[in-house]
């Protein structure tokens, strides 16, 4: 019996993962998510899917981030009709994420349409620039499917990359789409084959039309289906998942898949690591210690890097918040909704408790953010012994005690006018979109501001570019000289650095049985997955880092 993994995101890069495990008896999708970041990565959205989703047995979800969750609507629109596996503080956290996705799609497109008729002429060549993008990555994805049947236990650091390589979008077989009325409904009769797009490109696409709605992503969330930490279930024929916590975001989890054995064959274990949570992180409780697998994907988004300490990144921030107040200045903190936010109100609650700041003002300006912290709220049984205690004991660790915040757009803008000083944090993180962006635009020629980032910022986004020091930006359309402070604390982070990954992956070095066959590299940046690589290989692993659309025979 083969077993293949097609990588059709997340490969190369730390957005759009998206797994599909191929078995002679069933076929099952782990994480189902959005490219984000620059515009070269978003088309990768648009690209035909690489299989039916009619013929898709179950979906399994790691977490609710956009990147890993945000293509569901998409599939579940283009005919997916079998559950959708996660734990019940991912799914309530999806369904935020996803309606709110949703709904800006529609509202992007509006816009787009509304431009697109006062500009007639630039919107011409605007769509062709898009159009010849689009190409340029259905080019790409078909260098990814040439790719079928790499062996998976090459040499380590082994890095074939196949000896034919098209430049066009070439016909291959239809193994799935032609074979499915004959198949004897969704889970029986399909066998592998080369990945392929179940329809063609189209010539035509609209890449500024929604790929969902609301009302699509509203209809997806009937597929859910809840699972706990540990119970292992059989989600798909002869395929069994177990969820067990990542530390990462509320819910969150890594998911050993076992795949029983056929015809005298062994059983497999696979384990999809998901976003590793940083250890010691405020709130939940760490990952969890998987000590067996024959197959392990791992997240390399910190490769070669290492967080600052913990204790640092506290001292850091009240350091931060003291100057801002002694300037009569303004923080602003981009953070992600979901994580982040909650991660950073606790700390500066703890900081308040110890006299380390003084309590300004602190304008929550994500109606997301307050929403997920409602699900936080809901869930105590995620939470690690520290945060457990203080809800026991009557506290609010998820509560500044000098908190506003802002739901309406119309109080977002009236932020401007607030006496100082005072603090904001914003949605989203990476400053490729949210209200953030507002607050931007009027703080970055300000000298009295401060923009503290601490989380990841994605190579190529403003964020990075402000992080590495750039005097000029581009926001909203207007070039804007950069006059505020620029900090950053790692030590924030949402996920594993370097040796935390490594610490993770050292669990499977047991007895026999235990070692995986092979390590596969993926949700990192090719410089990450470049540094780390040699300290995989150093702890006795075979490593290969994937590409877009590459499939990998296992058995």
């Amino acid at each position: 019996m083969a077993t293949h993994l097609h990588f059709l995101g997340a490969a190369a890069t730390v957005t759009g993962s998206q797994y599909l495990l191929e078995t002679d008896r069933a076929k099952v999708i782990i994480d189902c998510g959005l490219f984000q970041g620059t515009p070269d990565v978003r088309v990768r959205n648009l690209v035909p899917l690489g299989y039916d989703p009619t013929t898709i047995d179950a979906m399994l979800l790691t977490h609710a981030h956009l990147d890993h969750s945000g293509l569901i609507p998409h599939v579940v629109r283009a005919g997916y009709r079998g559950p959708i596996y996660a734990t019940a503080g991912t799914i309530e956290l999806a369904a935020l994420v996803l309606l709110d996705s949703g709904r800006l799609q529609e509202e992007f497109t509006k816009r787009e349409m509304r431009w697109e008729q006062r500009h007639p002429d630039l919107a011409v060549a605007d769509d062709r620039a898009e159009q010849e993008e689009y190409e340029t990555v259905l080019d790409r994805a078909a260098m990814g499917e040439a790719l079928a049947d790499r062996p998976a236990l090459a040499p380590p650091g082994s890095m074939e990359t196949g000896e034919h390589v098209p430049t066009t979008i070439e016909p291959v077989e239809q193994t799935w789409a032609s074979s499915v009325s004959g198949a004897g409904g969704r889970a029986g009769g399909r066998g592998g084959g080369h990945v392929s797009h179940w329809q063609p490109p189209d010539p035509n696409l609209d890449p500024d039309a929604v790929l969902y709605t609301e009302r699509d992503a509203r209809a997806s969330l009937d597929l859910f289906r809840p699972i706990g930490y540990d119970d292992e279930q059989e989600v798909a024929p002869g395929v069994h998942a177990r969820f067990v916590d990542a530390g990462h975001i509320l819910g969150s989890a890594i998911i050993v898949v076992r795949v029983e054995g056929s015809a005298g064959e062994p059983e497999r274990t696979i384990v999809f690591s998901g976003d590793l949570g940083r250890p010691g992180a405020p709130i939940l409780r760490d990952y969890t210690a998987v000590t067996k697998a024959d197959y392990v994907l791992v997240e390399t988004t910190y490769g070669g890097r290492e967080h600052e300490p913990e204790a640092e990144a506290v001292r850091v921030l009240a350091e931060t918040v003291r100057l801002v107040a002694q300037s009569d200045g303004v923080l602003l903190v981009p953070a992600f909704a979901i994580g982040r936010t909650q991660d950073l109100v606790y700390e500066l609650d703890r900081l308040i408790d110890q006299g380390a700041i003084p309590l300004l003002p602190l304008y929550l300006d994500s109606p997301m953010g307050a929403k997920a912290t409602d699900v936080y709220r809901r869930h105590p049984e995620y939470y690690d012994e520290d945060a457990a205690l203080l809800q026991r004991s009557g506290e609010t660790p998820l509560d500044y005690p000098n908190q506003i915040v802002t739901n309406d757009f119309r109080d977002s803008q009236e932020i401007a006018r607030a006496p100082r000083p005072h603090m904001i944090v914003a949605s989203n993180g990476m400053l490729t979109g949210g209200r953030v962006i507002g607050h931007l635009a009027r703080l970055l020629g300000d000298a009295d501001a401060m923009l503290l980032f601490v989380g990841y910022q994605g190579v190529g986004t403003l964020g990075a570019s402000l992080q590495a020091g750039a005097r000029t930006a581009k926001v909203s359309g207007q070039i804007v000289e950069v006059r505020c402070q620029v900090r950053s604390i790692t030590g924030f982070s949402a996920h594993a650095d370097e040796p935390q990954l490594l610490a993770w992956l050292a669990n499977f070095r047991g007895g026999a049985g235990s070692r995986p066959m092979h390590v596969f590299l993926v949700h990192g940046e090719p410089e990450a997955q470049a540094a780390i690589e040699p300290k995989i290989q150093a702890l006795g692993f075979r490593t290969t880092i994937p590409r877009w659309r590459e499939r990998i025979t296992l058995d």
